[in-house]
């Protein structure tokens, strides 16, 4: 049972000796169900947040995140043009601990809503260059994940081994895929400080005289020295504003040039489904499993749009749609029946319940015959998940005409 922020206030007192508040409510930073949260106002006017995490996972990212909010000194949050979380007390709740934080004020923009041009979506790309910029020395000095290129390789290697053997993944799927790991060209790059689960709901706006810009960022707990291409894959679900946010990125990147960096956050965007199917086999969920596969056979759709313009700079020899869909006469439809699985999750960036939350949203929030992507536009611009579901009819339906002829 949640709970109310009267007695999270309660707790928040125990972790702050001396405050009083005489207020408090939701926080409305859209937190998951793996926390209770609440803001709270003090006598003296100040606001605060409080959190406590409801589950195992909750709690390990917590104190990850902990250990990083410690080690940003004041030179390391002065490089950055956004407030970052300060953390203010703890004290122990239940089995667990509440943490104080301060307050940092603005509302979030789903992905899909963010407007492009210049604005948020200028201000969202200059965030992430100015994270990139951070030196990573306090990274590792703070005893936190250091990840090369090819470190960052063979995270992705493994995630598609994994996916392949579950024996669900579609054939010209896994190609895509496989062709991206070994183009030696794709991973050439100079790993970077990353916020490592950057998403839309990351940032938060307020809006100003000139127009809304990035003023706080949260969620810090998966922070390393990684693929830089990481904080970016959430990109394929904003439309046209990720051109104006990658853009606004490149213009404020210190970094030396990476010609290959829309090509890997691709792939990471799409890699999340084969996150989401593992996560399904190590829970011995079959919802999410079939969830999982019903989304890998739409995004089957997206690699027919895009043979022209695969992951890979090596693909070899183009694949004809002849080709593909004789590779999807052998790829599983459906989802098998639930049993036990030795596939886990291997990722410290995936967070189901932001999946679910994208999973909901593309069921209930279809767009329309007129806001509906052209196949033109489809063949050309990154892949949006949250549209994967809306193929996979289609889909079926030229497989089976497929087999029939």
């Amino acid at each position: 049972m949640a709970r109310s922020p009267l007695t999270l206030a309660a707790v928040a007192t125990s972790a702050l000796p001396g405050a009083t508040f005489i207020g408090s409510g939701e926080l409305g930073h859209r937190e998951s169900g793996a926390y209770d949260s609440a803001l709270l106002l003090a006598d003296d006017d100040k606001q605060y947040v409080v959190r406590i995490p409801n589950t195992q996972q909750a709690e390990t990212d917590q104190s990850r995140e902990l250990l990083v909010l410690q080690a940003m000194s004041e030179g390391i949050r002065s490089r950055l043009p956004f407030d970052v979380h300060r953390v203010l007390g703890q004290a122990p709740a239940g089995e667990t601990r509440a943490v104080v934080y301060d307050y940092l004020p603005g509302y979030q923009v789903d992905a899909e809503s963010i407007p492009s041009g210049d604005g948020v979506a200028s201000s969202m790309g200059g965030a992430i260059a100015a994270i990139h910029a951070l030196p990573g020395s306090f990274v590792s000095d703070a005893g936190l994940p250091v990840q090369s290129a090819a470190d960052s390789r063979d995270e992705a290697r493994n995630v598609i081994e994994r996916a392949a053997a579950t024996k669900l993944l579609p054939a010209a799927v896994r190609k895509r895929w496989a062709d991206a790991a070994a183009d030696d060209a794709l991973w050439r790059f100079q790993p970077t400080v990353i916020g490592g689960s950057i998403a839309a709901d990351s940032f938060l706006v307020t809006d100003h005289e000139p127009g809304p810009i990035v003023t706080g960022m949260i969620g810090w707990g998966s922070l390393r020295v990684a693929d830089p291409a990481r904080d970016l894959h959430w990109l394929s679900a904003a439309g046209e504003a990720a051109e104006s946010v990658f853009a606004a990125y490149v213009a404020a990147s210190t970094r030396t040039p990476d010609a290959m960096i829309r090509q890997r956050s691709m792939l990471y965007a799409e890699l999340e489904l084969a996150r989401w199917l593992l996560h399904g086999r190590d829970l011995h969920d079959q919802a999410i499993i079939d969830d999982a596969v019903s989304m890998l056979d739409g995004l089957v759709d997206s690699v027919l749009g895009n043979l022209m313009s695969p992951i890979s700079s090596s693909p070899g020899p183009v694949m004809t749609v002849a080709d593909v869909q004789e590779m999807l006469k052998n790829t599983p439809q459906t989802a098998s029946g639930s049993g036990s699985s030795a596939i886990s999750m291997d990722t410290d960036s995936f967070d189901p319940d932001e999946f679910e939350r994208e999973l909901a949203k593309a069921s209930s929030g279809r767009q329309d015959a007129a806001g509906t992507p052209s196949p033109d536009e489809q063949e050309t611009g990154p892949i949006d998940v949250s549209q994967l579901r809306e193929s996979d009819d289609s889909h079926r339906d030229r497989s089976s005409s497929s087999d029939e002829t």
